[in-house]
């Protein structure tokens, strides 16, 4: 039986409680989790449970595990024992009061455990204990605070000899979330909306049914990923597993947070779970190239990647999409006909992006210069591209005719700061802003109030992106469609057909066997 996804609802008023479960029954959720905890009053449990349109999971959280109750440890353990004795599909029942609540009828024993602060040491002999509770599941809930945590629970729940559900919380822990099913857990935990997460680093039902497609996962799914911290922005999740899903690729695309420090030790532990691919985006693009330094003689003179993939022999290597993908998406932003050569361009910002644009504008024959806000790094890169710098206080002085934003700088969710205000602009500029989350940056928003030509990141995401994706692949997309399909995706209007299963191999996709992981 494939593992199901349980959204949980968490409503103060019993009508609405009502109302969102037979909501989620007409999305197609197969089991739900109600929250009673967050009730204004007593539960009613025949109200609740009567005509309940799916299987049911009663939980009412104490206040020391996160959970919402504020009466008595007595009454809430007689809540539990009514929903057991109303005949609620499953009661969750906390460890350490497990022996206080009795087995009745049909209803499943959930024995859970919650650590909100981190995966202890001892996790496996918890969990032993918690096996002789008289559990029909154990449910085993952890704080990821490493990649190694996240190992460490999909491991248990592979090997457990009781039906388990076992995932961590928080970013780290995000992905154990989607693939504890292909390990043995019976079900993971969902959100009704992306607003309304019950616990640290929840999806929502529609992010891992149509998105991830969590149920279709297996042990033999390729596992990609974009490593980079931030990583809560990145829309490349949406558009990888979508580009999978018209493609008829058996994938998931996983968002991976990943302080710098913490790479190394990181990527070692995915090495445990086959991944074959990552996107890497700040602050990895010059790490990535260290941890996997196979690579060909032009990406090592940038000294900086952006995609990690296994190659035909199996062995890690890097490329670096962004540099033909930042160029192409500059050129179209010119007069038809002009080309880069003496163009005098002002790259903000000297990380891994930087490296690659700043090439690619070297190749193309541009006078560079170079600011950061680093003083050292911006020197460093201009003597690397042939350019020069000047310092971040000094940037507006100079007199350009192309401004690339290589900063994280007006990227979501400090979307009212810019690294270029409006006054240092000029009519006749270029203005090119690689961030894409959001779109209109308001460096690109003041850009075009002052009359310059602009090219915003979404272009750029879109080129690069379709590269990566035949590196991870060995597939081949017509760029037109991807683009097609990724503007429909951030519309504001209903897509999906987009999320909707294929009938057939479709899509401009053809196979490129040289470059199959």
């Amino acid at each position: 039986m494939a593992s199901q996804i349980c959204v949980g609802i968490g409503r103060t008023r019993h009508q609405m409680m009502v109302a969102e479960h037979q909501a989620l029954a007409q999305r197609g959720a197969e089991l739900v989790e109600l929250r009673v905890d967050y009730l204004s009053r007593s539960p009613d449990m025949k109200r609740l449970l009567a005509e309940r349109p799916t299987p049911t999971i009663v939980t009412c959280r104490r206040l020391t595990d996160r959970g919402r109750f504020r009466g008595t440890e007595e009454e809430r353990q007689t809540i539990l024992r009514t929903a057991i004795l109303t005949g609620a599909d499953y009661v969750d029942i906390e460890c350490d009061i497990a022996p206080q609540i009795r087995r009745y009828g049909k209803t499943k024993r959930i024995i859970s455990h919650h650590d909100f602060e981190q995966t202890p040491d001892d996790l496996e002999e918890q969990y032993a204990k918690m096996c002789q509770l008289d559990a029909d599941l154990v449910k085993i809930v952890t704080m990821a605070n490493s990649a190694a945590d996240c190992v460490r629970m999909l491991k248990l729940v592979e090997n457990a000899k009781v039906p388990t559900v076992g995932f961590c919380m928080g970013e780290k822990g995000m992905l154990t979330r989607v693939l504890c099913g292909a390990y043995g857990s019976p079900f993971t935990y969902a959100t009704f909306s992306k607003e309304r997460e019950l616990a640290p680093g929840q999806f929502s039902f529609d992010e891992m049914r149509k998105m991830f497609r969590y149920e279709q996962i297996t042990r033999q799914t390729r596992l990609l990923g974009v490593l980079g911290d931030p990583v809560a922005h990145s829309l490349s999740p949406l558009l990888h597993n979508t580009l999978m899903r018209k493609a008829n690729v058996d994938g998931v695309y996983l968002p991976l947070r990943v302080a710098s420090s913490e790479l190394n030790e990181t990527l070692d532990a995915y090495s445990e779970l086959g991944f074959t691919g990552y996107s890497a985006t700040i602050p990895h693009k010059e790490a990535i190239l260290q941890k996997y330094p196979l690579c060909d003689d032009f990406v090592r003179s940038i000294g900086a990647a952006n995609t990690a993939y296994r190659d035909t022999a199996g062995h890690w290597a890097c490329s670096n999409t962004d540099y033909q993908a930042a160029l192409d998406a500059i050129l179209s932003g010119l007069k038809p006909g002009e080309s880069l050569s003496g163009k005098r361009v002002l790259i903000l910002g000297a990380g891994g992006a930087a490296k690659a644009i700043g090439m690619a504008m070297q190749k193309s024959e541009a006078v560079i210069v170079v600011s950061s806000r680093t003083a050292k790094r911006a020197q460093a890169l201009a003597e690397q591209i042939g350019g020069r710098a000047v310092t971040w206080e000094n940037r507006g002085a100079e007199f350009v005719d192309i401004l690339i934003n290589c900063t994280p700088v007006g990227m979501h969710p400090n979307m009212n700061e810019t690294p270029f205000p409006i006054h240092w602009m000029r009519d006749e500029m270029l203005v090119f802003d690689t961030i894409y989350t959001p779109e209109r940056t308001l460096l690109i928003k003041e850009a075009r109030d002052r009359g310059c030509a602009t090219v915003t990141g979404v272009e750029m995401f879109i080129r690069q992106a379709t590269a990566q994706f035949r590196l991870f692949t060995g597939l081949k997309l017509a760029l037109d469609d991807v683009r097609t399909i990724f503007r429909r995706l951030i519309s504001p209007v209903r897509h999906d057909d987009l999320l909707a299963e294929p009938e057939a191999a479709e899509g401009p996709a053809e196979s490129d066997q040289a470059s199959a992981t």
